[in-house]
């Protein structure tokens, strides 16, 4: 939940891309690290549950405005506020599904873990395109961030019809 906020005042105020990659790529190893532990030793709990979606949007909100402002590129805050928008969505229907006793459709889908490695490897395509000034990475770092909101509106659509089946 720092990491976010930091790597945007690294990105934005001070330019200091390197450090903003080295922070993001930190973030995202112990979020996969942290989930793998959890599950691997039922170290599981509501909180955790809780709080890691809620840290995932929170990093990419900020990397998203921190790529948008540095790459001045209306099409990544565009796709990223798909992406934004689909995650809170998502929010929405796991609220919809505890309320309903219905929890199963919205449970973490294999795809959905894809989808955020997607999500976490685009950003940081982009990250290693601007500490190298690579116009090839910065240009295929949009394609796979066109990758990345495809398998976003997948799962989604997925959750969403889930939770609205009658089955």
């Amino acid at each position: 939940m720092v990491a976010g906020p930091l790597i945007f005042i690294c990105m934005i105020f001070y330019s200091l891309f390197e450090f903003a990659a080295i922070i993001f790529l930190l973030a995202s190893v112990s979020d996969y690290l942290d989930g793998y532990f959890a599950r691997k030793y039922h170290l599981e709990s509501k909180l955790g549950a809780i709080l890691d979606p809620i840290a995932d949007k929170i990093l990419l909100t900020f990397m998203f405005f921190s790529l948008t402002l540095s790459l001045e590129s209306i099409f990544i805050g565009f796709a990223g506020s798909l992406i934004l928008a689909r995650e809170f969505w998502v929010g929405a229907l796991r609220e919809i599904n505890a309320s309903n006793h219905n929890i199963h459709a919205t449970n973490v889908t294999m795809l959905a873990k894809i989808k955020t490695s997607a999500q976490f490897l685009t950003i940081m395509s982009y990250l290693v395109g601007i500490i190298f000034n690579s116009a090839l990475i910065l240009f295929l770092s949009n394609f796979l961030l066109t990758a990345s909101l495809a398998l976003t509106f997948k799962t989604g659509l997925t959750y969403t019809i889930n939770t609205f089946s009658k089955t």
